[in-house]
């Protein structure tokens, strides 16, 4: 399957009601730690491997495999290159609707906590994941055709046994997380952020301490995950993706992100060599 198309180009696109896609290219082999992951996800693999691993797990996708994420969690991930000296893989994340849909069907299935390994290697699943893909890229699909393609993927899914969760407690910190994705170059402050959610800063910073983090992190980790998914699925220049994560100049963002992921914004695109140690 190329779901990447004929020009092999990253991409990430959001259709209101049906979902997401994203299409990651990248030239280096990289570790990202941490890395937290919002809503449930698909990732297909099509060049390179990806390891994904959590406290007590962890499983390897190869080429032509594909992964289902559970939302709300952190994880470290590893892409490693094919032998061309590439990775390629996408990721399809669905409208919460039809994540509660197919929980209300099919409550009998298990719910995936981390990770679920999808074995499908038919072409009928490689299929369905490309006109899922189609449903969220092209507008001129009908909006009451759209959702059913990637309701789809939820069934082939099912078909393992599993599901996604559809509901549960909403932490301070993905609130947080959600606020700030509204905007991320606002300049976010304690006073402002208390303000929206109606408390005092002093209950902000316990309700977050409590979950071990604070504003700054989550923060800065919220703006820095995101300008990674920009540098893995655009063409846009580092420097405008900083001010996309509210940085006013691509020194300060750098710092920043080679803070948060060990290397520079500019090994995603592969400008240098990192070696995982």
């Amino acid at each position: 399957m190329n779901a990447c198309g004929p020009h092999d180009t990253p991409r990430l696109v959001t259709r209101i009601g049906v979902g997401s896609v994203g299409v990651i290219l990248q030239q280096q082999e990289l570790e990202f730690k941490r890395l937290f992951i919002e809503n449930p996800l698909l990732i297909y693999v099509e060049r390179g491997t990806k390891r994904v691993r959590w406290s007590g797990g962890e499983y390897l996708i190869r080429a032509g495999e594909a992964i289902a994420l559970a939302g709300g969690q952190s994880l470290d991930i590893t892409n490693r290159l094919a032998e061309d000296g590439s990775y390629r893989a996408f990721w399809l994340a669905w409208d919460d609707t039809l994540i509660v849909a197919q929980a209300h069907a099919h409550p009998e299935l298990a719910i995936i906590r981390h990770a679920q390994p999808l074995t499908f290697g038919t072409q009928e699943f490689r299929e369905a994941l490309q006109r899922a893909m189609q449903a969220v890229e092209d507008e001129r699909i009908p909006s009451s055709i759209a959702p059913h393609r990637l309701q789809e993927i939820l069934i082939w899914i099912g078909m393992h046994g599993c599901r996604f969760e559809h509901s549960k407690p909403v932490t301070m910190g993905a609130k947080l997380r959600r606020l700030i994705g509204q905007d991320f170059a606002r300049e976010w402050n304690a006073p402002s952020i208390a303000s929206i959610f109606a408390m005092s800063e002093a209950t902000l910073r316990r309700k977050l301490a409590d979950e071990g983090t604070n504003l700054s992190k989550i923060l800065v980790d919220a703006r820095m995950s995101f300008a990674l998914q920009l540098l893995q699925s655009t063409m846009e220049p580092v420097a405008q993706i900083a001010l996309t994560v509210g940085y006013q100049t691509p020194s300060q963002f750098a710092v920043r992100f080679r803070d948060r992921f060990g290397f520079p914004p500019t090994a995603i695109r592969g400008h240098r060599r990192v070696h995982i140690q």
